[in-house]
């Protein structure tokens, strides 16, 4: 078999009710190159397992998917990490096995850009939004900001970059192996920063993918949960970053992701405060009868 021009990356774990879409998005890309696609489960609890290998037997592309089941769940970011190491691919796509592709002319056209583009080292582009109802809307999760294409455009702002968009040239990157990104709560965006200091960002207006919004384990969280994580990814990135300027601006996210904490906290312990005292005057109202 030839060395794949592109390898897909598609982490999974209970991802059973999603994991068919995800894996025909894949195989229905059309493009004159070999594709793999490395399935990496981290010991799912559920029939994910069995869902790929019946496409593996009866899918015309079957032979495309690497399926990997650890023996031990080894976390969403380890797992990440091991599996873009596994990539012999020219390029990396990202799709998890709860988003979908949509175009089978994704890795074509982001393919293409690359090629003719070689000052940029990751392409992404537009998304449809999956909601929890079913409905299928636009993206009003993230705004391109302007300069979207430098590094420290993606460090000043929020993610902006959806995973399963994503292409990237498959570089080495001992940076996967570091501390800070085995430990770091969110792998993407952390990768995206990693990536941005060997090139820039190019972006298609084509919506080519399905994010489903309120599946994955940041978007179904809670503020004060997603506060607590977000210091954690800030916290690993300024102790791996080099640059003093990118290092600056993950300092100063991460002072306000702190004061919002502290505000949180503040706010809900005044808000306790009040029921405890409510709730003290009605036992003390009873007592007195």
């Amino acid at each position: 078999m030839m060395k794949p021009l592109v390898s897909v990356v598609m982490i999974t774990y209970g991802h059973e009710k999603y994991i068919e879409e995800s894996i025909n998005g894949v195989l229905s890309q059309v493009l004159d190159a070999e594709i793999e696609l490395l399935i990496s489960d981290d010991c799912s609890p559920d029939n994910t397992e069995i869902i790929v290998k019946k496409i593996i037997d009866t899918h015309p592309n079957g032979s495309w998917i690497k399926y990997i089941r650890h023996t031990e769940n080894k976390g969403a970011i380890p797992n990440f990490a091991w599996t873009i190491s596994q990539s012999t691919g020219k390029y990396v796509a990202l799709c998890e096995g709860d988003d979908y592709w949509t175009d089978p002319l994704k890795l074509k056209k982001q393919v293409d850009f690359l090629e003719r583009n070689e000052d940029y080292i990751l392409c992404f582009h537009k998304v449809k939004i999956l909601k929890t109802d079913g409905v299928i809307v636009e993206d009003f999760i993230t705004k391109i900001p302007e300069n979207y294409e430098l590094r420290k455009t993606l460090a000043e702002n929020s993610n902006y970059i959806h995973t399963p968009s994503v292409l990237f040239r498959n570089i080495k990157l001992n940076e996967l192996n570091s501390l800070e990104f085995q430990n770091t709560p969110i792998g993407d965006y952390f990768l995206y920063l990693i990536l941005t200091k060997y090139g820039k960002i190019g972006y298609l207006e084509d919506e080519m993918c399905v994010y489903r919004y309120g599946v994955g384990i940041f978007s179904s969280l809670d503020e004060f949960k997603q506060l607590k994580i977000n210091s954690l990814l800030y916290a690993n990135l300024y102790s791996l970053e080099k640059d003093p300027n990118i290092k600056a601006i993950f300092y100063k996210n991460l002072y306000n992701i702190i004061s919002q904490i502290e505000h949180q906290y503040i706010v809900n312990a005044k808000l306790l405060a009040t029921r405890r005292h409510k709730m003290i005057e009605k036992i003390y109202k009873k007592l007195k009868k």
